[in-house]
């Protein structure tokens, strides 16, 4: 069985993270095999829209913590933490610069650095019995999979302290109120609500989004003055697409848009 499955559907992709019997933990073959797939959806100029979800009824569990123990036995710190640089950040970077818009669908655990890859994505829709987790703290580790970068852009800085520190469980009804998502869906329904969420990115302005989630991602190191300038060269290359042409003349007949990503 392949740990990730990729499934496109036209403009739309989707990701899923395919160790069902294991929660979707995450061992080498499976970080090795999305990283790898995610890096193909981000330069397929086909692919529009991007899913990330898990099979089964769980997003991801994090780390395969068998596979780590064997890891810290056969080569110590240094050999079991490699997965960082080599899987998870690039994972991460993947997710959250791809030039078009990413959507978990999260279903049941979401844990570790499967709050992570979430997190990364630019929306996500949360199953209303998913259970989110930072856990690192549980076993004596801090924030990998860019945590400590989107956690406290999703929910502020204090309560990111919290929820890392104490490593406490939240419910999606708090993550949305919270800010981690906006979206709830019933029990067993995330990837479908998720996938339409999708399919309608997938029909927009795909140009227009890349320049909107490089935009968003550079803003908390930039001044105000910074912020202005980078919006101007952003709006110029979007005004200069195909799509804001025929955006603007379907505004003028009164007609609906079509959108080519171009």
């Amino acid at each position: 069985m392949e740990p990730v499955v990729v499934e496109r559907d036209s403009a739309l992709a989707t990701v899923t993270i395919n160790r069902p019997e294991r929660r979707n933990s995450l061992d080498a073959a499976t970080k090795v095999a999305l990283r790898d797939a995610l890096a193909g959806v981000a330069a397929d100029t086909a692919v529009r829209a991007v899913v990330l979800t898990g099979a089964g009824d769980h997003f991801c569990a994090g780390q395969d913590l068998g596979e780590h123990a064997g890891a810290l036995e056969a080569g110590g710190a240094t050999a079991a933490f490699a997965t960082i640089d080599d899987h998870y950040a690039p994972i991460v970077r993947s997710l959250a610069t791809m030039p078009k818009p990413v959507v978990a669908a999260v279903e049941g655990n979401c844990v570790g650095a499967g709050l992570g890859f979430a997190l990364a994505c630019d929306l996500r829709v949360l199953s209303s019995t998913a259970t989110l987790i930072t856990a690192f703290s549980a076993i004596g580790l801090t924030c990998d999979a860019g945590l400590a970068h989107t956690l406290p852009r999703a929910v502020g800085d204090a309560r990111a302290r919290e929820l890392i520190l104490l490593g406490e469980r939240f419910s999606a009804e708090r993550a949305v109120a919270w800010g981690v998502a906006a979206t709830i869906a019933e029990p067993g329904e995330a990837l479908t609500a998720a996938t339409a969420l999708a399919a309608r990115l997938a029909a927009g302005p795909t140009a227009a989004y890349a320049e909107s989630k490089r935009l968003i991602a550079d803003t908390w190191n930039r001044s105000l003055d910074e912020a202005v300038t980078a919006e101007a060269a952003a709006q110029r290359r979007a005004g200069a697409t195909a799509d804001h042409a025929a955006a603007v003349s379907a505004f003028l007949a009164k007609e609906r848009p079509t959108f080519t990503g171009r």
